[in-house]
């Protein structure tokens, strides 16, 4: 089969296409093949090993796994014998980052607990835009931001991949919420629900005097100390994406500066969870989360999309192509 593979941490230009082995599935696993795929920021850090820690948790010298891609949507097309849940020709979807990545590549072999059967209102590559980002999105807003309905919510970088997934499950958990971005991407903000949008480029939502039940920081460049002053007596600060600088200050900082009945602050160590993605198929198949795609690459062209998301402006998610369907169009 194919698969982008890189065998050193560097630039994208160290992704090389090329044939490898096809796995076969073990007992508990399910073989997909692939039709999309999609980049998220992990993939960037994985490769570059920009943050100390992948080399830590993925090996020193040279990355532990060989093929990126955590996000997947594809077709059953073998099971292990011990496999319940799903049958050949089934359409699935799910985040495979826990058992080693590979969706970049024509097949990936994994558990069954990291996959759920694709909305059928959904194509392959809406289904790829989804695991990764809404997951970690849900988890930032529900169980350490505590999300209740009526709060105010803010989301800082709400028109990236985590951001516009951030935007549209607050809304359904009835908070009302401001959505912060670039002036090109204030329309995308209020297509998918936000009740304001903030011009970072114009105004500086921590130094307006406006206040926060719960701040989810999905991108930006704030310092810890900005998002403590906009949040409300009691509210929360979860950074669940940014620079090395603020995942440091969130994890050092940020359990410091909390206070006992008062505010909180700290980072989101997001996990894949499968009753956690059968809850966002749900709001997919209700309408009330709708991925926001921004482009569209082959598998060939892997480098090129993780430069485009590496520059930092993609608006929604950015989208890999492994094989051509009448779905997958």
């Amino acid at each position: 089969m194919k698969a982008m593979v890189y065998a050193k941490y560097g630039p994208p230009d160290v992704l090389q296409l090329k044939e490898v082995e096809k796995p076969t599935p073990r007992d508990d696993e399910v073989l997909i093949k692939i039709y999309a795929a999609s980049v998220n920021a992990a993939d960037w850090h994985l490769l570059t090993a920009d943050i100390f820690l992948v080399r830590l948790a993925m090996g020193l010298l040279k990355p532990k796994y060989t093929i990126l891609g955590a996000d997947v949507a594809g077709r059953v097309e073998a099971i292990g014998r011990n496999v319940k849940q799903f049958q050949l020709g089934d359409e699935v979807f799910g985040d495979v980052f826990g058992h080693g990545n590979g969706s970049f590549a024509e097949y990936v072999s994994v558990p069954e607990s990291d996959l759920v059967l694709k909305p059928a209102n959904l194509s392959f590559e809406q289904a790829a835009a989804v695991p990764l980002a809404a997951v970690t999105a849900l988890q930032g807003l529900r169980d350490q931001g505590q999300i209740r309905p009526g709060q105010k919510v803010l989301i800082n970088g709400a028109s990236g991949g985590v951001g516009t997934f951030a935007v549209q499950i607050a809304k359904s958990f009835g908070a009302e919420v401001t959505a912060v971005c670039s002036t090109q991407n204030l329309d995308i903000a209020r297509s998918i629900g936000a009740d304001q949008v903030i011009d970072y480029t114009k105004e500086d939502f921590t130094q307006n005097g406006q206040q926060y039940d719960l701040i989810l920081a999905a991108n930006g460049y704030h310092s810890i100390l900005d998002y403590k002053r906009a949040l409300c007596p009691r509210g929360i600060y979860v950074m669940a994406g940014g620079s090395q600088a603020q995942m440091f200050q969130a994890l050092l900082l940020g359990p410091w500066m909390s206070q006992s009945k008062g505010k909180k602050l700290g980072a989101l160590s997001a996990k894949a969870n499968q009753k956690d993605l059968v809850l966002i198929k749900e709001l997919l198949e209700a309408g009330k989360v709708v991925p926001v795609i921004d482009k569209r690459y082959p598998l060939r062209e892997v480098p090129e999309a993780l430069r485009y998301l590496g520059a930092g402006h993609a608006r929604g998610k950015v989208i890999i192509i492994v094989t051509q369907n009448e779905k997958a169009r």
